[in-house]
């Protein structure tokens, strides 16, 4: 595609001589920052539904893949038709009920199917755990989904969300025991206890977790905006705007959401 061609030819250009001093000095390590934040940025775009920054930030993370790849095959690893080679290959070889003869009637039988393959590819035959591979640096919400989600597949799950609300009253009443007696270890404990049983509950809704955190974060920042609009329109600071008038104000906002 000569537009991927051109591509390459720009972050080849960018890392050789006489190219940009800061896109030759990077490594895999020091993209690994910048690759994290890409992708939530493009899934910001993405919970925005806003086409021209998702357009935009799409192209912020295939710039990372690109980067990668040219790093790579200066070291002499690996290039960027090899990644995307693999990539194609590794898709044809997941789907056999699209490339080849077997056949799957539902998404959930699909997803079932790709995993049993994954199981099978080379390094993963003979991990000793159905947990093992999940990235460790995974945020925690995504981290706790995941592993969830593996040991559900496995057939380690709640019957119902209603057992899972239940569990989240228990874990509540053990917190609020722990908070009464100030005990900071035991309260840390709980306090993971129940946002793991939240992220619980939102999977088996089959909700994202991180997506509804970050959708009442960006909820909690408009209402908090309209609280310092009002300080500013009273030439007083938010801490000096007595409480009850700032609750006036965030349920004022919170019944326009």
């Amino acid at each position: 595609m000569k537009e991927m061609d051109r591509l390459v030819k720009v972050m080849e250009r960018l890392r050789g001589p006489g190219g940009c001093p800061w896109d030759a000095a990077q490594t895999h390590k020091s993209m690994v920052k910048g690759l994290i934040e890409e992708a939530y940025e493009l899934a910001e775009a993405i919970e925005k539904e806003d086409a021209e920054e998702m357009m935009e930030e799409l192209g912020d993370v295939l710039l990372q893949v690109v980067f990668h790849s040219i790093i790579a095959a200066e070291a002499g690893a690996f290039t960027f038709s090899e990644v995307a080679n693999f990539l194609a290959d590794k898709l044809i070889y997941r789907h056999p009920h699209v490339f080849g003869e077997k056949r799957v009637d539902s998404a959930d039988a699909v997803i079932v199917n790709w995993e049993a393959l994954k199981r099978k590819e080379n390094g993963k035959v003979n991990r000793d755990s159905l947990l093992s591979g999940i990235p460790k640096t995974l945020p925690a919400l995504l981290y706790a989904l995941k592993i969830q989600s593996a040991a559900s597949r496995a057939g380690f799950d709640w019957d119902s969300a209603l057992g899972v609300i239940d569990k989240i009253r228990e874990e509540t009443e053990e917190l609020t025991e722990a908070a009464a007696g100030n005990a900071v270890e035991r309260i840390a404990d709980e306090i993971g206890d129940l946002m793991f049983s939240v992220v619980n509950l939102a999977r088996m809704f089959k909700l994202d977790p991180e997506a509804a955190l970050r959708r009442t974060n960006r909820k909690f920042q408009a209402r908090f905006a309209e609280i310092e609009k009002a300080a500013r329109k009273r030439g007083i600071s938010v801490s000096e705007m007595p409480m009850d008038e700032k609750e006036r104000v965030w349920q004022a906002a919170k019944s326009r959401d």
